[in-house]
């Protein structure tokens, strides 16, 4: 006689407040300016693709921060990707304020020009969004920038020999319950979960195409 297979019990969950815990997140560097050439560097959790056509991000930034200002003023931003070697300045540029440093001569980074916005992006980033605000939402703690992505500069290394560009080959990284990981094993691709498996020959199948 089968023994029925026993279910697994579900584990025992704990209620909290509520609270901000959608992770992992997207760890980026926001570049942007206060229109007389300063730039400055502010790392944000809170990013996310919103539209595709016309694509469009979005970025939630805190009032008092100082580049809460240089952002409402100019209405524009760069948003560029965070790769392993970027992960220290990250975190610098998250807990320092651009009100007492520079950012990026105190993190040896490259102001690179871009050709839609007058922001400068970050040179040694994989990628880099120009992005033009669009509406500015008050939502409290936060406001919520919504962009139209005027341009995409990447990074000629992460090209291959064929022109494909390899941007999971950059050593991305995420941000989840206040620390940084770096991606890593890839567990599948979009639509793996219902592509069909190519069915296998028979001996017979093989013999006929000889």
């Amino acid at each position: 006689m089968r023994r029925e297979k026993e279910k697994a019990m579900p584990a025992k969950r704990e209620m909290w407040k509520p609270g901000n815990m959608l992770y992992p997140t997207p760890a980026v560097m926001v570049s942007c300016s206060d229109g007389e050439g300063k730039p400055n560097i502010i790392t944000v959790a809170w990013a996310g693709t919103i539209c595709s056509d016309p694509p469009m991000l979005s970025i939630s930034v805190r009032k008092e921060r100082y580049s809460y200002g240089l952002i409402e003023a100019s209405r524009e931003f760069v948003v560029n990707l965070v790769n392993r070697s970027l992960a220290f300045a990250a975190d610098y540029c998250g807990v320092k304020s651009g009100r007492d440093v520079d950012k990026f001569h105190e993190m040896g980074l490259t102001p690179v020009a871009l050709p839609h916005v007058n922001t400068p992006g970050i040179g040694e980033s994989p990628v880099c969004l120009e992005c033009k605000v669009t509406q500015q939402i008050p939502l409290g703690s936060h406001d919520l920038f919504l962009a139209e992505v005027a341009g995409v500069s990447v990074d000629e290394r992460y090209l291959d020999q064929k022109g494909k560009f390899c941007l999971n080959a950059s050593g991305l990284v995420a941000y989840s319950h206040g620390e940084y990981y770096a991606l890593g094993e890839k567990l599948g691709s979009f639509g793996y979960s219902v592509r069909k498996k190519p069915l296998k020959r028979t001996r017979v199948q093989n013999r006929q195409r000889r």
